[in-house]
Protein backbone atom coordinates (compact mmCIF):
# COMPACT_ATOMS: atom_id res chain seq x y z
CA UNK A 1 0.00 0.00 0.00
CA UNK A 2 1.83 3.28 -1.09
CA UNK A 3 0.37 6.67 0.72
CA UNK A 4 2.61 9.65 0.22
CA UNK A 5 2.07 13.44 -0.97
CA UNK A 6 2.99 14.42 -4.20
CA UNK A 7 6.02 15.15 -3.52
CA UNK A 8 7.81 12.21 -3.45
CA UNK A 9 5.21 10.43 -6.08
CA UNK A 10 7.69 8.89 -8.72
CA UNK A 11 4.77 9.13 -11.45
CA UNK A 12 4.12 10.93 -14.45
CA UNK A 13 0.83 12.46 -12.31
CA UNK A 14 3.42 13.22 -9.16
CA UNK A 15 5.47 15.04 -12.16
CA UNK A 16 2.26 16.90 -13.21
CA UNK A 17 1.69 18.03 -9.53
CA UNK A 18 5.11 19.34 -8.86
CA UNK A 19 4.65 21.06 -12.34
CA UNK A 20 7.75 19.52 -13.57
CA UNK A 21 5.57 18.25 -16.35
CA UNK A 22 2.75 21.05 -17.78
CA UNK A 23 -0.99 20.17 -18.30
CA UNK A 24 -3.73 22.30 -19.34
CA UNK A 25 -5.61 22.54 -15.59
CA UNK A 26 -9.47 22.27 -15.50
CA UNK A 27 -9.99 22.22 -11.74
CA UNK A 28 -8.16 22.02 -8.26
CA UNK A 29 -8.51 21.62 -4.83
CA UNK A 30 -6.63 20.82 -1.61
CA UNK A 31 -7.16 17.07 -2.30
CA UNK A 32 -7.50 16.67 -6.03
CA UNK A 33 -6.26 18.24 -9.72
CA UNK A 34 -7.93 17.61 -12.89
CA UNK A 35 -6.81 18.32 -16.41
CA UNK A 36 -6.89 17.89 -20.14
CA UNK A 37 -5.86 14.45 -21.54
CA UNK A 38 -3.09 14.97 -23.77
CA UNK A 39 -4.72 11.73 -26.08
CA UNK A 40 -8.28 12.65 -25.71
CA UNK A 41 -10.84 9.65 -26.24
CA UNK A 42 -13.84 12.14 -26.64
CA UNK A 43 -14.87 15.52 -27.39
CA UNK A 44 -14.21 15.88 -23.53
CA UNK A 45 -11.65 13.58 -21.68
CA UNK A 46 -10.66 14.95 -18.46
CA UNK A 47 -8.13 13.04 -15.81
CA UNK A 48 -9.16 13.98 -11.93
CA UNK A 49 -6.65 12.68 -9.55
CA UNK A 50 -5.80 12.85 -6.19
CA UNK A 51 -2.87 14.71 -4.60
CA UNK A 52 -2.31 11.46 -2.52
CA UNK A 53 -0.50 8.79 -3.73
CA UNK A 54 -3.05 5.71 -4.30
CA UNK A 55 -1.93 2.96 -6.79
CA UNK A 56 -5.29 2.16 -7.73
CA UNK A 57 -9.13 1.22 -6.63
CA UNK A 58 -7.29 -2.14 -6.15
CA UNK A 59 -4.95 -0.88 -3.03
CA UNK A 60 -8.35 1.33 -1.77
CA UNK A 61 -9.34 0.57 1.97
CA UNK A 62 -11.97 1.82 4.07
CA UNK A 63 -9.76 5.07 5.31
CA UNK A 64 -9.99 6.04 1.82
CA UNK A 65 -13.54 6.26 1.33
CA UNK A 66 -13.74 10.17 1.73
CA UNK A 67 -11.46 10.90 -0.44
CA UNK A 68 -13.10 8.64 -3.14
CA UNK A 69 -16.25 10.40 -2.34
CA UNK A 70 -14.32 13.34 -3.07
CA UNK A 71 -13.32 12.34 -6.12
CA UNK A 72 -16.56 11.47 -7.31
CA UNK A 73 -18.26 14.82 -6.01
CA UNK A 74 -15.17 16.81 -7.51
CA UNK A 75 -16.07 14.78 -11.00
CA UNK A 76 -19.48 16.43 -10.97
CA UNK A 77 -18.45 19.73 -10.17
CA UNK A 78 -16.06 19.56 -13.11
CA UNK A 79 -18.95 18.19 -15.41
CA UNK A 80 -21.10 21.46 -14.38
CA UNK A 81 -18.53 23.14 -15.08
CA UNK A 82 -17.65 22.47 -18.52
CA UNK A 83 -21.77 21.82 -19.20
CA UNK A 84 -22.13 18.48 -19.72
CA UNK A 85 -23.65 17.25 -16.47
CA UNK A 86 -27.16 17.70 -18.00
CA UNK A 87 -25.82 16.02 -21.42
CA UNK A 88 -24.50 13.09 -19.62
CA UNK A 89 -20.88 11.95 -18.89
CA UNK A 90 -18.87 8.93 -18.34
CA UNK A 91 -16.48 8.04 -15.30
CA UNK A 92 -13.90 5.60 -15.97
CA UNK A 93 -11.11 3.84 -13.56
CA UNK A 94 -9.04 1.09 -14.43
CA UNK A 95 -7.67 -0.81 -11.38
CA UNK A 96 -4.37 -2.36 -12.43
CA UNK A 97 -2.18 -3.47 -15.81
CA UNK A 98 -4.90 -5.95 -16.78
CA UNK A 99 -7.70 -3.56 -16.95
CA UNK A 100 -5.37 -0.97 -18.59
CA UNK A 101 -4.27 1.03 -15.89
CA UNK A 102 -0.73 2.49 -17.66
CA UNK A 103 -0.23 5.66 -14.78
CA UNK A 104 0.25 3.36 -11.00
CA UNK A 105 -1.78 6.50 -9.28
CA UNK A 106 -5.55 6.86 -9.15
CA UNK A 107 -7.35 8.71 -11.66
CA UNK A 108 -10.54 9.02 -13.09
CA UNK A 109 -11.69 9.85 -17.07
CA UNK A 110 -14.29 11.65 -17.09
CA UNK A 111 -15.40 11.44 -20.58
CA UNK A 112 -18.23 13.77 -22.33
CA UNK A 113 -19.52 13.73 -25.88
CA UNK A 114 -21.93 12.92 -28.82
CA UNK A 115 -19.08 9.96 -29.69
CA UNK A 116 -19.43 8.03 -26.76
CA UNK A 117 -20.68 4.66 -27.55
CA UNK A 118 -23.09 2.84 -25.57
CA UNK A 119 -22.74 -0.23 -23.36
Amino acid sequence: MTRHPFATNPTIFGKILRGEIPSKKVYEDDLTYAFEDIAPKAETHILIIPKQHLIGNQDAQTGDAALLGHLMVTANKIAIQLGVQQTGYRLITNAGEGAGQQVPHFHLHLLAGPSLPGF
